[in-house]
């Protein structure tokens, strides 16, 4: 039976030129597991939003085409009958948090189907389990980790258990233990019969998907399994996917047909005659060493430094730090281990409940915010936390116009920074309207353009595909 079946789908959205979604035909029987993936822009997140109602019950434009979902005709359905066959995570997961603890928003949806309360607590509790968040019932999703609330949002559509699971890029703000989990679970899920599409940038997390789809303007451009897929380096790469990086590494090395699994790589570089060239290793260790000798005066320092939020959660926990000027410093860890309340420290948003942070060795607490701002860039985890102007260009000059720079070097600015995020001719487009990745750019541009001393960015690759990804880091690094 088909779960899925899409014939002729076209959407453009109201006030948008050119079309979202242009002639998509599409089929996933049930049971079946499958991943669309596709430079940011390309349609896929338009083409989630039809499959629940969400488009055209609430977001407006024309819509052309059919959709059956395991058989029966959408068209004229709510999103509240379509609830329990097609269960949604939205890519902006934020949007779909809004209860006072964990436990009641998972439940929200169990309410509104009028289940039994014994039912909706055995489900909650699963729910929780599946994604890791086992014991966090009590607190209130403002104080969980960008990777916990996706996972709460993950949990709430979990417990309703519809039989169609649509998931838009859920993987974005875990860590590769959380990534791990999430596709263990929808491994089990998979074996319980439901059906899976996921929207996902990511492609080796995906090697046991039944098919994989690639979207690019609004259309599909390639299907078929990931192992007939995953391996054409070239075409992943052309549509804004990253290959698998064992198949990446055997494609630079010369391979036509390069494997993506590390076990088959391995045997053939051993089959080979494969050697590590000692001397470059060592080159590349003196080129690191004398770059450190290059690092200027200490900008940041952290001492014996402890936070802890209201209710007794203890974030961070005598942490010791010092940042030099020119250094390019990458903090990581799992998903709640303290990443963004440290460096949240750095420009004064929050105040140490023991130790101290220095900023050009003062107290960060001694430094008007006015002035700190001038120098400290911060890019939020969550671009929407930053963005509220009417439109893009509004929004990157802002602080600018509040620093009082001259109109000319105001213009010069935003084009420049508008240019370094490929963001160029969308100037006077509404920042609400674009893609999550889009937003992600919008906020490094309005940083970039007051070209600060420092810039703090809090994991600012989020929601962007591989190409988008690469020119960011490669923008930081030149910076």
């Amino acid at each position: 039976m088909l779960a899925v079946s899409v014939r002729n789908l076209s959407f453009r959205y109201r006030g948008s030129a050119a079309k979202a979604l242009d002639g998509i035909d599409f089929d996933q029987e049930a049971g079946e597991f499958v991943v669309i993936m596709g430079r940011s822009g390309a349609g896929k997140s338009t083409f989630c939003r039809c499959l629940n109602g969400l488009i055209p019950n609430f977001q407006k434009g024309e819509l052309a085409g059919e959709i059956r979902i395991f058989g029966r005709s959408i068209r004229g359905m709510s999103v509240r009958q379509l609830a329990r066959d097609v269960g949604i995570v939205f890519q902006d997961f934020e949007a779909q948090l809004f209860s006072t603890n964990v436990e009641l928003e998972v439940a929200f949806g169990l309410e509104n189907f009028g289940l039994p309360r014994e039912e909706m607590r055995r489900r909650v509790k699963e729910a929780l389990d599946l994604v890791g968040l086992s014991g966090f019932e009590r607190r209130t999703p403002l104080t969980l980790s960008g990777g916990e609330k996706q996972r709460l949002a993950i949990a709430s559509v979990l417990a309703i258990r519809p039989r169609l699971l649509v998931m838009d890029e859920p993987t974005t703000d875990l860590d590769p233990r959380g990534r791990e989990e999430l596709f263990s679970t929808l491994e089990r899920l998979r074996e319980e019969g439901i059906t899976l599409l996921l929207v996902e940038h990511e492609s080796e997390e995906i090697l046991n998907a039944d098919r994989v789809i690639l979207m690019d303007g609004g259309r599909i451009v390639e299907g078929g399994p990931p192992e007939e897929l995953l391996p054409r380096v070239d075409l992943l790469e052309r549509h804004a996917v990253r290959p698998p990086q064992v198949a990446e590494l055997m494609a630079k090395l010369g391979y036509e047909k390069p494997p993506f699994r590390a076990e088959e790589a391995f045997e053939i570089l051993v089959r080979d005659g494969w050697r590590i060239d000692q001397r470059k290793v060592r080159e590349v260790i003196a080129r690191e060493e004398a770059r450190r000798r290059g690092y200027g005066d200490v900008i940041f320092e952290l001492r014996d430094l402890s936070h802890t939020y209201e209710g007794g959660i203890r974030a961070l926990d005598g942490v010791s730090l010092t940042i030099r000027e020119g250094e390019f410093v990458a903090v990581i860890g799992q998903n709640g281990s303290g990443k963004t309340t440290l460096v949240k420290h750095l420009n004064g948003l929050l105040r140490p409940t023991k130790g101290e942070a220095l900023f050009l060795g003062r107290s960060v607490e001694e430094w008007r915010m006015s002035d700190i701002g001038r120098m400290v860039g911060f890019v939020f985890q969550n671009p929407d936390h930053q963005i509220f102007a009417g439109t893009v260009e509004e929004e990157v000059s802002f602080s600018l116009r509040n620093l009082g720079f001259p109109e000319a070097e105001i213009e010069s600015r935003v084009r420049e920074a508008l240019r370094a995020v490929e963001l160029e001719g969308y100037g006077k487009a509404s920042p609400f309207l674009l893609t999550k990745g889009e937003r992600q750019r919008v906020a490094l541009a309005s940083v970039l353009a007051c070209k600060p001393r420092v810039i703090i960015l809090d994991e600012p690759t989020t929601g962007l595909d591989y190409r988008q990804r690469r020119g960011v880091m490669e923008l930081l690094r030149r910076l």
